[in-house]
């Protein structure tokens, strides 16, 4: 099998663990007599492990080949899964959190450091609409598994025997990962170009860092923005503009497809067009979907906005790490790897913090704070989106 359709299935298969957790939480709860609020304890310690896992793998993959580290990280989230399945205590169910939390970082940041250096727009936009796909299909399963009468525990169950056999897969096709690296990207060309690059201590370590933070920050809130929407779009719509139930329902799952069809079709785009200019496109369309939510109107006015944040959204990160060599030094595949890799620890992070600040700020005024919210971060996006084509025109290194 080809690596990109194994990465595809990869990204497909972890998928549907995290998509099935609120579906799962209050069955779950119920079994271990806990109160519902418990779910941010598991959570913290699962994206903790997450973290540090995406950030550490960038320095791994320096001395493991890509093919073994997928077959563990994926056999950890199988193991993690299957302790889930049979945990007695909800510290048990906590440490299949970090198991998983380990395993998924590690997977996710080598997909995708191995997808900036062979995959193009089109491969690297469909692998992370793979992961769509698996989302999707997660709650389908959970709702045949409850409805039959089944334990929640059968849901893990289910899921930890598909990913040992992905896992499995992995182990036997470790060598089909070692294929030439496509030649990164250059760094873009400017006015600047052809200036010599600083060789003082600190005239090399002021734009570095700055390339740096603007890139863990850009890929946070993007993330947080695309999170948020999804967690907060059902609330929204329902308290926040009137919809039924039925109709937020619909929308909220129409908010996903988007993010499905905007990888889908983008990818290809930005492979006639330039990833550039649709990365550029997409970060302004999420801050025009923002604003579009903002204003007052009728509840279908704030759908449109709602499809235009899913739609511009899909493609950002898949391009934005397809396009990480234009940030690091020419050639430096050494670098790209790490960086890859810390961004998408940032991702995790923003992922998990921006929502959960969105919740807090919704608590605190009301549902239709969201639209705002979502509207000042696209616009932190776009600011911090132009910084970083301001420091690539500059030349600036990222070693």
């Amino acid at each position: 099998m080809p690596p990109f359709l194994l990465a595809c299935l990869a990204y497909l298969t972890v998928a549907l663990p995290g998509s099935t957790l609120g579906l799962v939480w209050p069955s779950m709860r119920l079994s271990f007599h806990e109160p519902l609020g418990a779910l941010g304890v598991l959570l913290a310690f699962g994206v903790t492990a997450s973290v540090v896992s995406s950030a550490a793998t960038g320095r791994i993959l320096s001395r493991v080949d890509v093919g073994p580290l997928l077959a563990l990280g994926t056999l950890l989230t199988a193991v993690a899964l299957a302790v889930e399945a049979l945990a007695p205590s909800l510290w048990v169910i906590t440490g299949g959190f970090v198991l998983f939390g380990l395993g998924f970082g590690a997977t996710d940041s080598a997909l995708n450091a191995y997808a900036a250096r062979h995959f193009g727009a089109r491969e690297i936009n469909w692998m992370h609409a793979s992961y769509g796909l698996g989302a999707t299909t997660g709650p389908l399963l959970v709702t045949v598994i409850l409805s039959n009468g089944l334990s929640w525990r059968w849901t893990y169950g289910t899921m930890a025997v598909a990913l040992a056999a992905l896992a499995c897969v992995f182990t036997l096709a470790h060598r089909r990962w070692d294929t030439p690296s496509r030649p990164l990207a250059p760094r873009p060309t400017g006015p600047d170009e052809g200036l010599p690059e600083p060789t003082s201590g600190v005239g090399r370590r002021k734009p570095v860092a700055a390339v740096m933070l603007s890139a863990l920050t850009f890929t946070a809130v993007e993330t947080g923005i695309e999170s948020g929407a999804g967690i907060w779009g059902y609330v929204f719509l329902t308290t926040g503009r009137g919809l039924s139930h039925e109709a937020a329902g619909i929308a909220v799952s129409a908010y996903w497809a988007m993010m499905f069809v905007g990888r889908a079709v983008l990818g290809p785009v930005a492979e006639r067009v330039g990833s550039g200019r649709v990365l550029g496109g997409a970060v302004a369309g999420v801050t025009l979907g923002a604003a579009i939510m903002t204003v007052p109107g009728p509840g279908f006015v704030a759908v449109i906005g709602m499809m235009t944040v899913g739609l511009a959204a899909a493609p950002i990160f898949p391009l934005f790490t397809l396009t990480t060599a234009q940030r690091v030094r020419a050639g430096d595949v050494r670098g790209t790897t790490r960086t890859v890799s810390l961004q998408v620890a940032a991702s995790a992070v923003g992922a998990a913090a921006l929502p959960a600040g969105m919740g807090l700020v919704i608590e605190a005024f009301n549902a239709r704070v969201l639209a705002p919210s979502l509207l000042v971060l696209g616009l932190a996006m776009c600011g911090v989106h132009g910084l970083l084509a301001h420091l690539s025109r500059a030349g600036s290194n990222l070693t």
